[in-house]
């Protein structure tokens, strides 16, 4: 079976990783935040949020360590658990970071309506009461294309331009937040709640959102095989990305509140751009905003590259068709994953915004699910392979973060919580993702488990069945 190539570097995966998390939607959004939560809610609730992904990705760091290979928790599942858990893990996942690629279709040509306001002009349907403009729709084709070409021709070229990206947002995010110390007051952050809030239950209630905000990190796992670094280091990296990702939105967003008084924020249209503009730095209002741009197609290209890796691993192991696994000799692609991920994301991209947040609220579950499924993963290897073990051993903490999955998953399942899924279409999304993952399923081609593991790990596989303590010590090009 064909290797991917290794054209990432560290700090080029922890920028995918840290760039992937850091989305658009929460800097120009957060004026809504803060009037329902409070700016403490909204901030503190992310910092809890942050977290408890934070746990769950010591999961991903250990086992990462051990199996630095391409579709991460897929991989990690079929070890553990396998080859059923790893087809509903890699099916979860599709439908999990599909909903963010297929969102971003759309969004990238309503965020440039800031700069050319009529910008949508030509409705051409309605899906769930929102219109579908067709120069949006086409603004976002184009940049699908273009994200698609970015993978076509090897990781390293999507590595050095996340890269570059991922530095613009930090360089932007802490001219935001120094502008905010030396002009600003702490006066109009104290107090952080409302006067007749209730601050815990207001933090709690934000820590759901908090965590989703964080839900890309296992866009790391999934490109292990990409990175040209002890697999040790990837590890890391996994856990790196989601306290870095935590510390800038938690940074970024108290800035906003720091500024202005976060009640005059609340009342504002576009949140932190809006906050900064109306304090006097207009040009720091634009900052803002590009860190959405920024942090949009960040996002898109690296969750679009992640679908790609997932792909293929599902591929190796006849979870999907065999010949989706295959990789171009000269740039080290998954070519026939791209096109794929391509098809898929332009097709549920066209159905527009308001049939994403179908899409993106069950993601969450989806996501949820598949953090709890790592979990449980990390505690069955040890008996299933007592002697694979790495030197890093996460211990208790994420079995914290699986727990606080799952009361994610619940609360947004149970009619009548603060976060339930909206009746009836986001329950229909469910039901038909999860029927097309059946029929999938049964029409896959099984193939005997010491021939699935030897495609999906590679060498690695020599360790399951030989005491190889110092997995973690391989070089991620072995």
């Amino acid at each position: 079976m064909a290797e991917l190539k290794k054209g990432l570097g560290f700090f080029q995966l922890l920028a995918l990783g840290v760039a992937g998390l850091i989305g658009s939607s929460w800097i120009y959004t957060n004026s809504k935040f803060f009037d329902k939560y409070g700016a403490g809610g909204m901030i503190f609730g992310m910092l809890l949020g942050g977290l408890l992904a934070s746990c769950v990705a010591l999961a991903y760091s250990e086992l990462t360590t051990l199996f630095p290979r391409a579709g991460g928790e897929v991989v990690y599942s079929y070890v553990g658990l396998g080859r059923r858990a790893s087809f509903t893990t890699g099916w979860l996942l599709i439908g999990a970071y599909l909903s963010s690629t297929a969102f971003y279709v759309t969004a990238f040509g309503y965020l440039l309506e800031k700069i050319w306001p009529n910008l949508g002009s030509v409705s051409l349907y309605s899906v769930n009461r929102e219109s579908v403009d067709m120069t949006v729709l086409i603004i976002g084709v184009v940049l699908t294309l273009i994200i698609a070409a970015m993978n076509w021709f090897g990781v390293s070229l999507s590595g050095q331009i996340q890269t570059v990206l991922f530095v613009a947002m930090v360089v932007i995010g802490l001219a935001l937040v120094v502008t905010a110390l030396v002009t600003g007051s702490p006066s109009n952050f104290i107090p952080p709640y409302r006067a007749d809030a209730n601050a815990l239950g207001d933090t709690l209630r934000f820590v759901v959102p908090g965590m989703t905000y964080m839900a890309g990190f296992g866009l790391v796992a999934a490109l292990a095989e990409d990175a040209d670094i002890p697999a040790r280091k990837i590890g890391r990296i996994t856990v790196l990305t989601v306290l870095t990702a935590t510390l800038f939105y938690c940074l970024v967003l108290a800035s906003s509140a720091w500024i202005l008084p976060w009640q005059d924020v609340a009342k504002m249209h576009l949140g932190t751009i809006d906050a900064y503009t109306t304090a006097g730095f207009p040009i720091l209002g634009w900052g803002a905003w590009i860190i959405a741009i920024c942090g949009l197609l960040t996002s898109f290209l690296g969750l679009f590259m992640a679908i790609s890796r997932i792909v293929v691993a599902m591929a190796r192991a006849r979870l999907l068709p065999e010949g989706l696994a295959a990789v171009d000799e000269k740039s080290g692609a998954p070519r026939r994953a791209i096109l794929l991920t391509t098809v898929m994301t332009l097709l549920l991209g066209a159905l527009g915004p308001g049939a994403m947040l179908w899409f993106l609220d069950t993601g969450g579950i989806y996501l949820g699910l598949v953090w709890i499924i790592v979990v449980i993963t990390l505690s069955a290897l040890p008996k299933k392979y007592p002697h694979l073990r790495s030197k890093y051993h996460a211990g208790w903490l994420p079995w914290v973060g699986a727990v606080g999955a799952l009361v994610t998953v619940v609360m947004a399942i149970w009619p009548g919580t603060n976060t339930s899924l909206v009746w009836p279409g986001e329950y229909l999304v469910l039901l038909v993702w999860a029927v097309i993952g059946f029929i999938l399923w049964r029409l896959a081609k099984p193939m005997g488990e010491d021939e699935a593991l030897g495609s999906l790990l590679g060498s690695y596989a020599d360790g399951l069945k030989e005491n190889l303590g110092e997995v973690e010590q391989t070089p991620a090009r072995s």
